[in-house]
């Protein structure tokens, strides 16, 4: 077992690696090819638009054939071939084809692996969180030397850097053991759906992620803006992954003491107190330093609550389910949230944008009370 929570634990590690060189500072690299604010927003939406439909596609076919580990390595694969031209193209239309491209593959892996996961660990499935936070441990490291490094070197390597990660990703996926489910029919999964727990999740879900829309394009422009050096912007995107990391080291107890639906409330409620501070006092240092403390709860909380509420409800299609959760949430929801953040940013202002995303958390707030963990 503690060779396979090494195993588990290592992809988690590169896979979100290659979120905190994407995520903080890609749009950075996107801003230096002299791309305008809604082109970027359009470019950062194509990497979760394929989340709305490519997740399920791979979730039937692991589900069908019964096979996920699989699943993992041949799309970290392909998704390392669609972004190798990333490294010399820069045209805004064949940058966006094969970003739609890439993603699509790339989106694949990680709701199969998630099965896996909980899959290995059974009985034990409240110790998710203690595998899921060396992902959160690889985000934190990559941001903070990737921060300190583009301080002394051009952006233009980030397309190289990312590159490399992706390969760690696909041979860290090959030596871990396949979870084997059983083959499913379609006969329940539409049973389960009209669920109104099941319902208000994936809603809930959805308006999570489109809130964090600003926060995901347009953070490290918005403390550049501000006055914030890149390796301070690099440390503040460390600093919310490590209140992450200390979010999993508990998260097991948590979930001994509250229900799952219980934690989705309070890490949907603290979104909205995220927002409300980032619009307001985003020039005040430790206003910066305390919402991104509070990504423990809007990223960290959130997620495990999600991941064992959608695991309970989908006990016969664990790949859709997950499937489903990732095309809702960091597919659609962050399909709009890229957009609409992007067609306001230059267009009103970030506090504006923030406001925005504070009203659509509490809109996500509203609906998550709705939500009750399966008996």
């Amino acid at each position: 077992m503690q060779k396979r929570y090494w195993r588990l634990s290592r992809f988690y590690f590169f896979y979100f690696s290659s979120l905190g060189a994407l995520i903080p500072f890609w749009s950075v690299y996107l801003n230096h090819l002299q791309f305008d604010s809604l082109e970027i927003g359009q470019l950062m939406a194509a990497l979760a638009l394929s989340k709305i439909v490519a997740p399920y596609i791979w979730g039937w076919i692991a589900d069908r054939s019964g096979f996920h580990i699989r699943i993992v390595q041949l799309t970290s694969l392909l998704s390392l071939m669609c972004f190798l031209p990333l490294l010399w193209l820069d045209g805004f239309w064949s940058m966006l084809g094969l970003m739609l491209l890439f993603s699509f593959f790339w989106n694949a892996s990680l709701p199969q692996f998630e099965v896996v996961t909980l899959g290995h660990l059974g009985e034990d499935r409240h110790k998710y969180s203690q595998i899921r936070l060396w992902g959160s441990l690889g985000f934190i490291v990559t941001v903070s030397l990737l921060g300190l490094f583009l301080q002394l070197v051009s952006i233009d390597r980030l397309p190289l850097i990312l590159a490399m990660i992706f390969v760690l990703i696909w041979l860290s996926s090959l030596p871990v053991p396949e979870y084997r489910s059983q083959a499913q029919t379609d006969a329940h999964i539409w049973t389960v759906l009209k669920k109104p727990s099941v319902l208000a999740l994936l809603f809930s879900c959805f308006f999570m992620l489109a809130s964090h829309g600003p926060y995901y394009t347009f953070y490290s422009l918005y403390m550049e803006s501000l006055d914030y050096s890149r390796a301070s912007i690099g440390l503040f995107w460390s600093l919310s992954v490590l209140a992450e990391v200390v979010l999993f080291v508990f998260m097991h107890r948590l979930l001994t003491y509250k229900s799952a639906s219980f934690w989705l409330v309070i890490s949907m409620a603290l979104a909205c107190l995220r927002w409300l501070l980032m619009a307001w006092y985003a020039e005040n240092l430790l206003v910066v330093l305390f919402t991104q403390c509070l990504h423990a709860a809007t990223y960290g909380m959130f997620h495990a609550a999600a991941i064992h509420l959608i695991h309970d409800f989908f006990p016969r299609h664990h790949g859709r389910g997950q499937a489903l959760y990732a095309s809702v949430s960091f597919g659609a929801g962050g399909v709009v949230g890229s957009l609409y953040a992007g067609s306001l940013w230059e267009t009103v202002t970030p506090e504006v944008t923030y406001l925005v995303a504070a009203l659509i958390a509490f809109v996500g707030l509203l609906i998550s009370f709705r939500v009750r963990s399966p008996v």
